[in-house]
């Protein structure tokens, strides 16, 4: 599988989540402090909820359930309840302005790159 469109980029909210399904996985596109695009696993590893529902902060999103965080970059939790890291995905928009679209790419682990 290569990158597939999930959605326009303004539905992705400022310093926030949007989740998506890519080939039947859960997926949080989120914007993060800076305004960087993230694809990370929509389901905390510590509770079987949406990850897409929490606040962003920085470069984490937080759980909305028990407030595990986790890294926007490497899918890494900071503390618990969390304690197994989720996957990262590879990310890219094409196009500009109110055109321009998010591809998702859940076969390419971002964190290793």
């Amino acid at each position: 599988m290569s990158a597939v469109e999930v959605c326009k980029l303004i539905d992705v909210p400022v310093s926030g989540a949007l989740g998506v399904v890519v080939d039947a996985t859960p997926v949080a596109v989120v914007r993060d402090g800076m305004g960087h695009l993230h694809a990370i696993r929509d389901i905390c590893s510590h509770a079987d909820v949406a990850l897409s529902e929490g606040e962003v902060d920085g470069c984490t999103l937080e759980c909305w359930l028990h407030g595990s965080r986790f890294d926007l970059r490497t899918g890494q939790p900071s503390g618990p309840p969390a304690t197994t890291s989720v996957p990262v995905y590879a990310v890219s928009v094409e196009g500009e302005g109110d055109d321009a679209v998010v591809l998702v790419d859940i076969t390419v682990n971002a964190a290793a790159r």
